[in-house]
């Protein structure tokens, strides 16, 4: 098996983080600046919401995540699940601009997402393709009490570290469980611990879970294949979480052992 080459950053994205990479590198300077930047980030942050629409409207991409070598391994431990599985029906709560999407194989696919713009990116890219629909995702108006959008399995990629507010937080959660028949798929950090930026916010999601969803327990873990790299401009912190629904027992076991 060759492994895919290195991660093709757009020109924008490359030099952004070289210029990060410098600031952070310069003695006193760099530490003072990087702070300042992160607090003057927080006063301008917009939201999750509407960062991500600007983002996609002025003419910004999901992120290094979905190109390259970490897009590559994403899709194909996706893909390998989806057959050794047996999955027919795949919702996927954040479906970005599509990039990650476009190296997968799904029997049938329902995207959703917080962007306008995301899904209009979306629509388009896949406009000839019938399996696969798109929605406009407000997780503040979301409410599918009959299951009209459950699949066998729901995923979340990339997403839970960008979700800044506890409410939508909570709310993403619930609805990501509520959409899966039989897996939920989470690629993501599972810390709190980890360095903020204004659109980041790293959470350990594993403790919601236990809180909140007992009939639900982790069944496989998959550790990124391309971990991050010392100077932060290469690889990923996330990994693969897949959880699985338990019985009636088991989630009582369960409930029982959730943190308070």
């Amino acid at each position: 098996m060759t492994h895919p080459g290195p991660i093709v950053l757009p020109r924008r994205e490359g030099a952004r983080q070289r210029a990060e990479a410098i600031v952070k590198a310069t003695p006193i300077l760099g530490p003072l600046l990087t702070r300042a930047a992160r607090l003057l980030g927080r006063v301008r942050f917009p939201g999750t919401a509407r960062y991500w629409e600007q983002r996609y409207a002025g003419g910004g991409h999901s992120g290094a995540g979905s190109y390259g070598e970490l897009a590559a391994f994403k899709a194909q431990v996706l893909n390998a699940f989806v057959q050794e599985q047996g999955i027919r029906s795949i919702v996927e709560f954040g479906c970005g601009d599509g990039a990650q999407l476009s190296l997968a194989r799904y029997p049938s696919y329902v995207g959703l997402d917080v962007s306008k713009t995301g899904v209009q990116i979306c629509a388009r890219r896949f406009a000839g393709d019938t399996r696969k629909s798109f929605f406009l995702y407000d997780p503040d108006a979301f409410v599918d009490n009959q299951g009209v959008l459950s699949a066998d399995a729901a995923l979340s990629l990339d997403v839970i570290y960008h979700l800044t507010e506890d409410e939508i937080f909570h709310n993403y959660m619930l609805h990501l469980f509520l959409a899966a028949r039989r897996f939920v798929v989470i690629y993501s950090t599972d810390q709190s611990d980890l360095p903020r930026a204004p659109h980041v916010r790293p959470r350990k999601f594993s403790d919601w879970i236990r809180a909140n969803r007992p009939d639900w327990t982790l069944t496989r873990h998959v550790p990124n294949r391309y971990p991050m790299a010392p100077d932060g401009l290469s690889g990923s912190q996330a990994d693969f979480f897949v959880y699985a629904r338990v019985s009636p027992l088991e989630a009582e076991e369960n409930a029982g052992r959730a943190p308070v």
